[in-house]
C-alpha cells in the first residue's frame, strides 16, 4: 500500500523590509519565546508579561507562528520516513489477523479449562478450609501443652516458695520468663504473669534480706563463741606442746632409763598429742553455718544484684567489726578482754571461711584491709590498757590471751607480728610490776618468819617444801617428823621465786619463741640480786638478833644457795634449754652480799660471846712460877662454848659455813690473845706465862683437830691457820734462837703473819723469872740467860730497822 501524496503547506514569509519598529520588536520576542519552548523552560513569565502589558493577542500570535514553523519541520520528517511507516502499517494489519486467530484459540482453551477446573477449585476450597482448621487445632494443642508446662512450673515455684526453697523458686520464675512468656498467646495470662513475677521476685528478695539480717545478728554470737573455742583450742594445743617438751627434756635428762624406754614414752606422748589435735579439729567446725549467707548470695546473683549484695555484705560486716572494737568504760578491761578479743578472732575466722568458700563474695584485699584495721585497733587498746595497768597478774592474763589469739589466727594465715611487738614493747614494764609484787611478798614472808627450824610431819610437806626446790642434801627420804635445817622463809621465798620464773617464762613465750632464756635469766638475776638479796640484807642488818636467830639466817642462806641453782635450772627447763648448758656456765651466788652479812653477823655475835669469856684472861698470872698444865681458865670456858656451839651448829649449818664461822672466831681469839699481850693491861710476863698461852693455843688446835669428822683434812688445817698469828708469836717467844726472825727465809716460812712492831713491843715485856718484882737477892748476880740475850739483840735490831 502506497500512501497518497499530500500538498505541501507553505508559510508566508514575514513582513517586508520596510516594516516598522514594532514588527522588529515582535520578531525579537518571537525569538525569545521559541528559544524558551525549545529549551523546555517555563512560559509563565511570558504569559504574565503579556497580560500585564495588555497585549495577550501578540503572545497568541507568536505561539501560532511558532506552531506553523514546527509543522513544516514535521512534514519534512514524515516525508523522509513515510516508507517505513507504510511497512509498519502493513505489519500491524498482518499482526491483527494473527491476533484474531489467537483470540479465538484462547477462548476455546478458556472454555475447556473452565469446564475442567470447576470441580478442582471446589476441592481446593475445601482443602484450604480444612488446612486452616487443622492449623488452628494444632495451635490450640501447642498452646494447651505450653499452658500445661507453664502450670507445672508455676506449681513447682509455689511448692518451693512454700518450702522456703527460694533459690529453686527463683529459678522457676526465670524459666517462665525465658521459655514461656513469649510463647503464651493468651494476653490475659501473659499480663497476669508479667505482674506476678516481679511481685514474687520482690517477695523473695525481701525474704532473703530478712534471713540475711537474722544471720548477721546470729553470726555475732556465733563469732564470739567461735573465738572463745579457737583460743581455747590454741591454749590446749600449747599445753600439749609444753607437756611434750617437758617429756622430751625428762627423757634427755633421765639417764637411768634405757634409750628404748625413752623412745617408747615419747611415741606414746606423740600419739596422745595427735589424738587430742584431731579432737580439737573436729570441735572447731561445730556451730558454724554459712548456708543463709550463701543462699542470699546465690539468690542475689540470680536476680542480677551480685555487686550490690557484695557491697551490702561488706558494709554490714565492717559495721559489725567496728561495733566489736568498742571497749566499755563501765567494765574493767580485765573482765571484758576475753570477750573483746574472742569477738575479733571469731569475726576473722568466719571471714576466712567466706573468703575460701564464698565464690568471690569477699575479696582477699578486703579481708586484709579489715585485718589491718583490727590490728591497729587492738594495738591501740593494748597500748592504752598496758600503760594504765599496775598489776602484774592482770598484765599476764591479758598477755596470755593476746598471745593465744595470735596463735589461733596465725593458723588462718593472719599476720600477728604487730600484736607481738606490743607485748615485747611492754616486757620491761611487766617485769617491773612483777618484781614489785615479789618484793612485797618477800618482805611479808620475812616479816612473818620466826626463824625457827621448820618441822615437817608428813611426806607431802617434805616434798612440797624440800624436794620441790631441790633443797635436799641427800636422796634418802628422812624419817618423819623431820626438822629441816632452814626456817619457813626459805620455801616461802622459793615459791615466790619459782612463781616469778614461771610467770616470766609465760610472758616471754608469746609467739612460739624459744630463745628467751637469756632474758628470763636477766630478770631472775634482778629478782635475786636486787629484790631478795636487798630484803635479806636489810633484815640481817636490823639491830635485834640472837645467836640462834643469826645461825638460822646463815643456815637459810646456805639453803638459798642450793635453791638459786634450782631457779636457774627451772628457768632453763621451762625455756627449752638443756640442763647441761646451764651447768657449764656456773654463776656467782646472787645472794652473796646477804650470805656474807649473815655469816658476819653470826661471827660477830659469837665473837662478842667469846669476848665475854676472854675477859677472864685478866686473871692469868703473867709472872707464874710454873706453867699451867691444863690451860688457863678463860680458854677452858671458850673451848666449852665452842664445843657446844659446834654440836648445835652442825645440825643446821653446812660444813663450809660452819668452817668459815669457826675460822672467824678462832682468828678473833688469836687476835685477842696477841692484842692482850700487846695492850697496856699486861706490863710484863715471863716464859711460864707464855708456856701457859702455848698450852691454850694447843688446846685450840686440838679443838680444830677434833672437827675432822665434820671437815676434810684441808679444812681442819685452815682452822689451825686461823690461829697463825698467836701461834707464831708464842713460837718466837719460846724459841731458843729468836734472832732467826731477822732471816727473811725463816721469817717468811715461820713468822709470816707477825708484825715486827708488835714483836718489839711484846718482846720488851718478856722477863726472866729472876726479874720478878720481889725476886730474891741471891739471884741478882746470876748470869744473864742466853735466850734473853738473843731476844734483846733482836729487839735492838728491830728498833734500828724501824
Amino acid at each position: 500500500m502506497h500512501p497518497s501524496t499530500k500538498p505541501r503547506r507553505f508559510v508566508a514569509p514575514a513582513g517586508s523590509a520596510a516594516a516598522s519598529d514594532d514588527r522588529a520588536d515582535s520578531a525579537d520576542k518571537l525569538l525569545l519565546l521559541s528559544s524558551a519552548i525549545c529549551n523546555n523552560e517555563d512560559l509563565g513569565p511570558f504569559i504574565r508579561k503579556a497580560f500585564s502589558s495588555g497585549k495577550p493577542e501578540t503572545l497568541l500570535h507568536h505561539l501560532r507562528h511558532f506552531s506553523r514553523s514546527k509543522e513544516s519541520e514535521i512534514e519534512e520528517v514524515c516525508r523522509a520516513h513515510y516508507q517505513d511507516f507504510i511497512l509498519a502499517v502493513d505489519d500491524l494489519k498482518s499482526l491483527l489477523s494473527d491476533v484474531d486467530s489467537l483470540k479465538s484459540s484462547l477462548s476455546d482453551s478458556n472454555s475447556s479449562l473452565q469446564s475442567v477446573a470447576g470441580p478442582l477449585l471446589s476441592s481446593l476450597d475445601d482443602f484450604l478450609e480444612a488446612r486452616v482448621v487443622s492449623q488452628n487445632v494444632n495451635l490450640a494443642l501447642q498452646s494447651l501443652a505450653t499452658c500445661i508446662r507453664l502450670i507445672e512450673v508455676c506449681s513447682r515455684s509455689n511448692y518451693h516458695l512454700s518450702n522456703n526453697n527460694l533459690y529453686m523458686a527463683l529459678k522457676c520464675l526465670d524459666c517462665i520468663e525465658t521459655e514461656f512468656l513469649d510463647k503464651i498467646h493468651s494476653s490475659t495470662l501473659k499480663r497476669m504473669l508479667e505482674k506476678k513475677i516481679p511481685e514474687i521476685q520482690a517477695h523473695i528478695e525481701r525474704k532473703v534480706s530478712k534471713d540475711f539480717g537474722d544471720w548477721l545478728v546470729e553470726i555475732r554470737v556465733v563469732s564470739r563463741n567461735l573465738g572463745h573455742l579457737a583460743i581455747g583450742q590454741a591454749s590446749s594445743a600449747r599445753q600439749l606442746e609444753e607437756d611434750l617438751r617437758m617429756k622430751q627434756r625428762q627423757a634427755e635428762e633421765q639417764t637411768r632409763l634405757s634409750l628404748r624406754d625413752c623412745v617408747y614414752a615419747l611415741r606414746e606422748e606423740d600419739e596422745e598429742h595427735d589424738n587430742n589435735r584431731n579432737v580439737l579439729s573436729n570441735d572447731s567446725n561445730s556451730n558454724f553455718d554459712l548456708t543463709p549467707l550463701y543462699r542470699a548470695y546465690h539468690i542475689n546473683q540470680t536476680l542480677g544484684l551480685e555487686d550490690r549484695f557484695k557491697q551490702y555484705y561488706f558494709e554490714n560486716r565492717k559495721l559489725q567489726l567496728t561495733s566489736d572494737f568498742q571497749v566499755s568504760s563501765m567494765t574493767p578491761f580485765l573482765e571484758s578482754h576475753q570477750t573483746f578479743f574472742a569477738r575479733i578472732a571469731g569475726f576473722f575466722i568466719v571471714e576466712d571461711r567466706v573468703l575460701r568458700t564464698g565464690g568471690g563474695l569477699i575479696s582477699k584485699l578486703e579481708v586484709e584491709n579489715l585485718w589491718e584495721t583490727a590490728v591497729s585497733k587492738m594495738c591501740s587498746v593494748l597500748e592504752d590498757q598496758f600503760s594504765r595497768m599496775q598489776t602484774a597478774s592482770y598484765f599476764l592474763l591479758i598477755k596470755d590471751y593476746v598471745s593465744l589469739l595470735g596463735v589461733a589466727l596465725r593458723r588462718y594465715g593472719y599476720p600477728v607480728d604487730a600484736l607481738l611487738d606490743v607485748l615485747s614493747k611492754h616486757r620491761d614494764k611487766y617485769h617491773e610490776l612483777l618484781l614489785s609484787d615479789c618484793r612485797r611478798q618477800i618482805i611479808e614472808a620475812l616479816a612473818a618468819d620466826k626463824f625457827e627450824q621448820m618441822l615437817m610431819k608428813k611426806e607431802y610437806e617434805y616434798s612440797m617444801n624440800v624436794l620441790s626446790f631441790q633443797l635436799q642434801t641427800s636422796d634418802i627420804v628422812p624419817a618423819f617428823p623431820y626438822v629441816a635445817p632452814f626456817s619457813s622463809t626459805v620455801p616461802d621465798c622459793c615459791r615466790i621465786a619459782r612463781s616469778f620464773v614461771e610467770d616470766s617464762v609465760s610472758f616471754m613465750s608469746y609467739g612460739g619463741q624459744l630463745d628467751f632464756y637469756d632474758a628470763v635469766k636477766k630478770y631472775l638475776d634482778r629478782l635475786l640480786s636486787e629484790v631478795l638479796d636487798d630484803a635479806l640484807f636489810q633484815l640481817i642488818n636490823t639491830p635485834v638478833h640472837g645467836v640462834s636467830q643469826a645461825m638460822q639466817m646463815a643456815a637459810n642462806m646456805a639453803a638459798m644457795e642450793r635453791a638459786c641453782r634450782f631457779f636457774f635450772r627451772h628457768a632453763a627447763q621451762l625455756s627449752g634449754i638443756p640442763l647441761r648448758m646451764v651447768e657449764r656456765g656456773r654463776r656467782q651466788f646472787p645472794l652473796s652480799r646477804a650470805r656474807d652479812a649473815a655469816e658476819d653477823m653470826l661471827s660477830g655475835l659469837l665473837k662478842a660471846k667469846v669476848d665475854g669469856f676472854m675477859t677472864l684472861i685478866e686473871n692469868v698470872n703473867w709472872m707464874a712460877d710454873e706453867p699451867p698444865q691444863s690451860g688457863n681458865e678463860y680458854l677452858n670456858e671458850v673451848i666449852i662454848y665452842l664445843e657446844t656451839l659446834v654440836s648445835t651448829a652442825q645440825q643446821i649449818l653446812p660444813a663450809q659455813v660452819l668452817k668459815r664461822v669457826l675460822q672467824n672466831v678462832l682468828s678473833h681469839i688469836s687476835e685477842k690473845i696477841v692484842g692482850f699481850l700487846l695492850g697496856d693491861s699486861v706490863k710484863r710476863f715471863n716464859v711460864n706465862a707464855i708456856m701457859g698461852i702455848d698450852v691454850d693455843i694447843r688446846l685450840l688446835e686440838s679443838f680444830a683437830d677434833n672437827q675432822a669428822p665434820i671437815f676434810p683434812d684441808g679444812d681442819v688445817n685452815q682452822l689451825k691457820t686461823s690461829l697463825a698469828e698467836s701461834r707464831q708469836l708464842i713460837n718466837l717467844l719460846l724459841s731458843n734462837h729468836p734472832e732467826n726472825f731477822l732471816n727473811p727465809v725463816i721469817r717468811e716460812r715461820s713468822y709470816n703473819t707477825l708484825d715486827y712492831r708488835k714483836v718489839v713491843t711484846i718482846s720488851e715485856k718478856l722477863r726472866d723469872s729472876s726479874d720478878r718484882l720481889f725476886g730474891t737477892f741471891g739471884t741478882r748476880g746470876a748470869k744473864q740467860n742466853p735466850k734473853k740475850k738473843s731476844l734483846d739483840a733482836l729487839i735492838k735490831r728491830l728498833k734500828d730497822v724501824s
